[in-house]
């Protein structure tokens, strides 16, 4: 990205999509072969890939909103911290309200897409949280 004003306009042109309920619309802004890593597990590969990852979430919290908190660049790279709130009513959920905030860490390629994604947030915080306690 040239500029910060940029970024920060993908970034949420980004959340919305996460917004959609549309899984492929997660996956575009991402580069043919990029990768999403969520909590150091096993990443996703491809678009895809990446559109199964955003299917998860949006299965299970079908009224998902992904809210831009900041973006920032340091020495690691290029951060969009996000909150997100949703209720685990998608099959076999709990009924219960989450909101979890956490970041990804972006490597941007050439063409603007994302190339590489490491999110991070709290996940014992979201399964108390999807289980009520």
């Amino acid at each position: 990205m040239r500029d910060f004003a940029e970024l920060t306009s993908f970034a949420n042109r980004y959340a919305q999509a996460w917004c959609s309920q549309n899984p492929e619309s997660v996956a575009a802004f991402f580069a043919t072969n990029g990768s999403l890593c969520v909590n150091d597990g096993v990443p996703a590969v491809g678009r895809a890939a990446i559109a199964e990852v955003a299917r998860g979430f949006m299965r299970d919290l079908p009224d998902i909103v992904v809210m831009v908190n900041t973006v920032t660049r340091d020495a690691e790279g290029t951060k969009f911290h996000w909150t997100f709130t949703g209720t685990n009513t998608g099959p076999g959920g709990t009924g219960k309200r989450v909101r979890i905030s956490g970041y990804e860490l972006w490597k941007i390629d050439n063409d603007g897409l994302i190339a590489e994604s490491k999110g991070r947030f709290d996940s014992a915080e979201y399964e108390r949280q999807l289980k009520g306690k």
